[in-house]
């Protein structure tokens, strides 16, 4: 386990990352929570978080309260009495010039426990209190939703948590309910701030953690990604996402959002039925099935530590999530898009960074997956809310196009493993390839002159079947393995070479 206290800027205009240096920051940390208030030429403010031991053991959770000052390049280390306690996953918003902090868990080698408690601390007088609202609120979770309304009150939807059954028996809950935490009274500390259930219309995010969220223009707010862990008694097996939904604060209104693809008549003219269904309420009936975009994972890691990489090839994917026509309109949409290039869009993850600017909707990072294996990424996508056309690629993972690459059962394997030890990722990376052009990949089925992908597929699935199984291991499902052989296919069958 590796953590930072590094701070980077992203330029919007340079399409650059810039990383700054200043003294006395807080120390490395993760799942803390940042908020941004305008004062004095802009305010970053860090709360708690989580330190871990390299070998992840052990654990550390933060109560400290940091600011950044933006306009002198700054830190400063907050300290007042009476805030929450060490915990970490928990969520932070700005709100009626408050801090207010809800939720999250403290972790410690014995136990573990989930809060719902609220706090605020007061940006004029530098204070804390706990607040006590009335009504019943939301159980105690960490990793939920929560976004501050134009009026000044709080939305709280989802989140995780999990509770002990029995001896080293823990059982998960992903919340799907929803409230509202309203404040009542124009004094700043003398607020009274109440409890209510929100019972929402339309079609809610299917169940899922880890996902991120962000203020969205015209009184909405959206949900990116996530997770939904499918527990059994010796494993978790997670399905990722990379769809959008956005909340409606003014209706009380879920509904998922719709990729319009590249403009022509038949598209324009299927929107119109489209806005009209929406009007009706029937978004349900565009939403793409959630297990969807598995195929297009990026990055499979073995038992043994080899990297093996999927280019980002995602045929129609995006175009998927935009069907409901005959079966003839979708033959020739998928032409029109194959003619204006390959849709792209993040793969799916969660516990990705999101924020919306001007409209624009940006997606950094967050991690997958695959067998017991995390992949973290740092790529980089945006995509206008305005018109929903397209994701577009601002930083790609890797900027060399990257193969799969097959486990080497040779002494080069040892050393990649002790180079990536060693060196960290890119010298991993680098050395993998050296790996692959010793071993060339000949030893695929090639693809015969004139044979159409279907075709390949069906003649050489068993070869990918048993090359995604050596890869994943006995314990992954048939459903991930297939998913990943014929992703393998599919990327070798479009890039032989």
């Amino acid at each position: 386990t590796y953590l930072y206290n590094e701070l980077y800027i992203y330029h919007i205009r340079k399409n650059s990352w810039a990383k700054l240096e200043i003294p006395n920051s807080p120390p490395r940390r993760c799942a803390h929570q940042a908020a941004v208030v305008p004062t004095a030429g802009g305010q970053l403010w860090i709360f708690g978080g989580e330190f871990a031991s390299p070998n992840g053991e052990q654990f550390y959770h933060y109560k400290d309260l940091w600011v950044l000052h933006l306009a002198t390049k700054t830190w400063e280390q907050i300290k007042a009495p009476g805030g929450p306690s060490g915990r970490s996953g928990h969520r932070m918003v700005a709100c009626r010039r408050q801090l207010i902090i809800f939720g999250g868990f403290h972790e410690s080698a014995r136990d573990y426990i989930y809060y719902n408690d609220v706090y605020a601390f007061h940006l004029d007088s530098f204070t804390w209190s706990k607040l006590a609202p009335a009504g019943i609120g939301p159980a105690p979770r960490s990793g939920c939703q929560m976004t501050p309304t134009p009026e000044g009150n709080i939305i709280i939807y989802g989140g995780y948590s999990k509770q002990r059954i029995k001896k080293d028996v823990d059982k998960g809950t992903l919340h799907t309910d929803m409230f509202l935490l309203k404040a009542e009274g124009a004094g700043k500390e003398e607020e009274r701030w109440t409890w209510s259930r929100l019972s929402p219309s339309g079609v809610k995010p299917t169940p899922r953690s880890g996902f991120s969220v962000a203020a969205a223009p015209n009184n909405r707010c959206l949900l990116f990604g996530g997770v939904h862990d499918e527990e059994e008694e010796e494993s978790i097996e997670g399905d990722f996402f990379n769809d959008i939904y956005f909340y409606d604060m003014g209706k009380n209104r879920w509904f998922p959002a719709q990729l319009k693809g590249p403009k022509s008549e038949k598209r324009k003219r299927r929107r119109g039925r489209q806005a009209e269904a929406e009007a009706a309420g029937e978004e349900e009936l565009q939403l793409p099935p959630p297990q969807g975009p598995l195929e297009i994972v990026k990055e499979v890691v073995a038992e043994d530590g080899t990297i093996m990489t999927i280019k980002q090839v995602i045929p129609g994917a995006a175009e998927d999530k935009d069907r409901s026509g005959s079966e003839g309109e979708e033959e020739e949409e998928e032409e029109e898009g194959g003619a204006l290039g390959q849709p792209v869009e993040p793969c799916p993850r969660s516990s990705a960074m999101v924020a919306v600017k001007h409209g624009v909707l940006y997606v950094y990072g967050g991690m997958f997956e695959v067998g017991d294996r995390q992949v973290t990424l740092s790529d980089l996508h945006s995509i206008d809310l305005h018109r929903m056309d397209q994701w577009k690629v601002l930083l790609d993972m890797d900027p060399k196009i990257q193969e799969w690459l097959e486990e080497s059962e040779s002494d080069e394997e040892e050393e990649d493993d002790v180079e990536g030890a060693e060196g960290g990722e890119e010298e991993e990376e680098s050395s993998e390839e050296e790996s692959e052009d010793e071993e060339g990949e000949q030893q695929h089925p090639s693809v015969q002159p004139g044979e159409a992908q279907a075709q390949y597929l069906a003649r050489t699935e068993r070869y990918w079947l048993g090359l995604a199984r050596s890869h994943m291991g006995p314990e992954a499902k048939d459903k991930k393995v297939l998913k990943v052989a014929h992703a393998m296919a599919k990327t070798f069958y479009e890039d032989p070479v």
